[in-house]
């Protein structure tokens, strides 16, 4: 994070930082919120085990503590562009299924996606930042679909939504991490001071 030396990018880092675990923080409670309406919605039972989505993006990270700043705003910005494409993609199937999209759940649905969208933003500018400028998003979009049964289409979007949900608290641990000063620093926490 080499763009981050000067005090002023240091304090427009920590200040956009704050601001992006705000916005984290809104998205996962909103995102449970969607859950619950989703699953009523959908006549689907909350506990419902759902396999891996192909073409979700999973928030588990190895070795995340080894990871730049650079490497977790990446890893970020490459989830919310897929979720992005993929609360679209539900939102589009949710109204062919109701014929409607004013409905709660196509209403609370539009909310999370603007949210999502907003927040690949943010990350953007973060990465200007970081005198790294975001990656195009030519080749972006999800994988085509598989046929899938209505079934098997709810049950995809119980799993976006789950793993969404935990995208949010990971993009608060990550932003948290990113706005630590650089060790170099001279406001750098003793190592007394855990977080």
């Amino acid at each position: 994070m080499a763009a981050a030396d000067s005090p002023s990018a240091a304090l427009r880092r920590r200040d956009l930082c704050s601001r992006g675990i705000r916005l984290a923080g809104k998205m996962r409670s909103d995102v449970v919120d969607l859950l619950d309406t989703y699953v009523e919605w959908q006549g689907l039972d909350a506990s419902a085990s759902v396999a891996a989505v192909e073409g979700v993006p999973v928030a588990a990270a190895e070795r995340w503590d080894e990871q730049t700043g650079t490497q977790r705003l990446l890893e970020n910005l490459a989830a919310y562009r897929a979720f992005r494409a993929l609360l679209a993609q539900m939102l589009e199937e949710q109204r062919e299924q109701l014929g409607e999209a004013d409905t709660v759940l196509g209403r609370a649905l539009a909310a999370v996606l603007l949210q999502v969208s907003a927040f690949a933003y943010h990350l953007e500018d973060l990465l200007r930042l970081e005198s790294r400028g975001p990656p195009s998003e030519e080749g972006a979009g999800p994988p085509p679909l598989p046929h899938l049964s209505l079934f098997e289409r709810k049950l995809r979007g119980l799993g976006v939504l789950r793993e969404l949900a935990q995208w949010a608290v990971r993009s608060a641990r990550d932003l948290r991490q990113i706005a630590k000063p650089s060790p170099g620093s001279s406001s750098a926490p003793s190592p007394a001071e855990s977080p």
